[in-house]
């Protein structure tokens, strides 16, 4: 059966499970359409710019809250530093290096790169958060990122070298995310996720914005219509607050890579929100690796030893008494 794993009692979930998979799957789904949103809005910014706008919006939606948000439980030094390094990972190193990148890769490319999360994510939390080596989690995980790749490969991806520099952008962006990911669970389980990630997202910015700002007063906006400026307000909001902070505060009651490995589903999702919207079809090589994906996700979720009745003698354990239904 599915259940959440935590190292702190104190943090356990008091409603059903299936309410924090539920909001994973809608940030999820959140997170599949900011690809093609990112990729709308950079045909008509340039990605500093348009990471310059990102942020300050961002900062301007966090800034009120956590001025008046009423928490008085003072963050220690070296915490606050921790968030400091994270404001680092996410800003300038995961979604600056993720908008340039984008903006020289495919988002076929970008989306299956950011699938990988999951394994960056495992091998982290087994060293600094002591999760434990799961067997069937790091099997669900190999499944899952066997079932992106069937979709991917298919036909959204191509190799060459146009997209090379692309790739190794996203690809570092990809380990921020998974080094913000596990260094945030302890912090946001102490201070509360919406504090710990507004205030990263604060000290990010700020780092960023004197070196965007230049940037974005020499830029050309003559190309730059209301569209562009939705897709920076749905990055900006949607994505850098709404979803951050659901994701560090689903954090606070799952293991770190319990949450990641969930990520998996987006090109699932990415894809059938293509064939709603945009009439792009749906073929047989993406419903299986669509199945493949949700089977790898299921199985990466379950409790350590649910498949333990298959490896005993039923019969001899049973005539002990030691069988439980």
């Amino acid at each position: 059966m599915l259940t959440p794993i935590v190292n702190n009692p104190a943090n356990v979930f008091k409603g059903p499970l299936w309410f924090l998979y539920a909001i994973l799957v809608v940030h999820q789904i959140i997170n599949a359409a900011a690809f093609p949103v990112a990729k709308i809005g950079l045909a008509q910014f340039d990605p500093l710019v348009y990471a310059f706008f990102r942020f300050l919006f961002c900062t301007l939606g966090y800034l009120p809250f956590l001025v008046f948000n009423g928490n008085k439980t003072a963050i220690a030094k070296v915490d606050r530093l921790k968030i400091f390094g994270i404001g680092l990972l996410l800003i300038p190193f995961n979604q600056v290096l993720f908008l340039v990148g984008q903006k020289l890769t495919s988002a076929g490319h970008a989306s299956l790169l950011f699938a990988t999360t999951p394994v960056f994510v495992y091998v982290l939390a087994i060293r600094f958060l002591k999760e434990k080596l799961i067997f069937l989690r790091s099997i669900g995980i190999v499944i899952a990122l066997t079932g992106v790749l069937i979709i991917l490969l298919s036909g959204r991806v191509r190799f060459g070298q146009e997209f090379l520099a692309g790739d190794l952008l996203v690809l570092l962006a990809v380990m921020a995310w998974a080094g913000a990911t596990v260094a945030g669970k302890p912090l946001a389980s102490r201070y509360g996720a919406f504090r710990v990630m507004g205030t990263a997202m604060v000290y990010g910015s700020l780092v960023y914005m004197p070196f965007g700002f230049i940037f974005a007063l020499h830029s050309d906006y003559q190309g730059v219509n209301h569209i562009g400026w939705l897709s920076i307000l749905y990055m900006a909001v949607v994505v850098s607050i709404f979803g951050y902070v659901v994701w560090y505060w689903v954090l606070k009651f799952l293991e770190a890579t319990q949450v990641a490995v969930l990520q998996n589903i987006q090109p699932v999702i990415a894809t059938a929100l293509a064939a709603i919207f945009l009439g792009e079809p749906v073929t047989l090589t993406l419903i299986v690796g669509g199945i493949i994906v949700i089977a790898g996700v299921i199985l990466s979720q379950l409790r350590p030893g649910v498949f333990r009745w298959l490896f005993v003698d039923k019969a001899n354990v049973a005539a002990k008494g030691e069988v439980k239904c």
